[in-house]
């Protein structure tokens, strides 16, 4: 049986129906109409991983990082997953702070380093440094590095938190207390630092969430957290910190307390420096472990 010809009407309204269907199913125009991607950020807790006199369980904070860091690279193997973010060649360094009052917990610190050496970066190949960090030769030739602080109240900036933590990056740290610190994102455009961050941690285990004066600390507001916050993201990292804080300020003193001065260099580092993701509504926060008084 011989197949009918298509008239040229009947060629043209199928033709504009094809083409309908291509363009109400194209591809790049679903993938156009997807939701923007989150930038991720792990909070992990651990009941554990701090005794009743603030000790750290080194066993436990290893656990915590683990986890975190496999969840944020979706990789079951903690090992594989640092692996993607260091290289055997890499120079690494280690910026931690040192306040006495509230310090990166040497704890964390080994930990970082072990994982940087499973990688396979020979130990001389890695420092740990707050202060001297210009001064230092490893960071001086640095080709990686890992951002890790505790996170506090603070006299000039609102909050003492990752982007702050690479103040000592800068040849006069004084430039950017300006404003209250609103541009410390612009430390990060600096040749020494620009693009070698691989990893930020913020330190949750106590933080302070109230101080007064240059130096202001009081174990009364400080709080056993028992975090973590882990992400690619110092910017995201941050967010979420200080969406925390603020919310034990309101639960401890019983009424919405603005920071003084207000940590305005988060939200600049987004929208003025575009550094990272300052909108919690843009941040994918996967939260593990202990879930009780989370705050956020």
């Amino acid at each position: 049986m011989s197949k009918r010809k298509l008239t040229r009407r009947e060629f043209i309204g199928t033709s504009i129906i094809t083409t309908a269907g291509i363009m109400l199913f194209d591809p790049a125009k679903i993938i156009l109409g997807q939701p923007e991607k989150k930038t991720r950020v792990v909070l992990i807790r651990d009941q554990k991983v701090v005794d009743a006199k603030g000790k750290v369980n080194p066993e436990v904070i290893q656990k915590m990082l683990d986890d975190a860091v496999t969840k944020l690279f979706d990789n079951d193997d903690p090992v594989k997953a640092w692996k993607k973010i260091i290289k055997a060649d890499d120079v690494v360094g280690i910026k931690t702070n040192v306040w006495n009052y509230l310090r990166t917990p040497p704890e964390l610190e080994q930990v970082i380093k072990n994982r940087v050496m499973d990688c396979g970066v020979l130990g001389k190949n890695i420092s740990i440094d707050d202060r001297d960090i210009l001064d230092n030769p490893i960071f001086k030739k640095s080709t990686a590095l890992i951002n890790t602080r505790p996170m506090r109240t603070h006299y000039w900036s609102g909050v003492g938190s990752l982007l702050k933590n690479y103040i000592m990056f800068a040849e006069e740290p004084s430039d950017y207390h300006d404003d209250s610190c609103a541009d410390l994102a612009a430390i990060w455009k600096l040749p020494n630092v620009k693009g070698k961050t691989r990893l930020n941690i913020l330190v949750m285990l106590t933080p302070l969430f109230n101080s007064v004066g240059p130096h202001g600390f009081s174990s009364e507001y400080t709080w056993q957290y028992k975090g973590l916050i882990v992400g690619t993201d110092p910017v995201a990292c941050d967010a979420v910190g200080l969406k925390i804080i603020e919310t034990k300020r309101k639960e401890y003193f019983k009424e919405n307390r603005p920071l003084n001065p207000p940590a305005k260099h988060i939200a600049l580092a987004d929208t003025r420096h575009h550094l990272g993701t300052a909108d919690l509504d843009k941040i994918e926060l996967i939260k593990l472990g202990w879930k009780e008084q989370i705050l956020i």
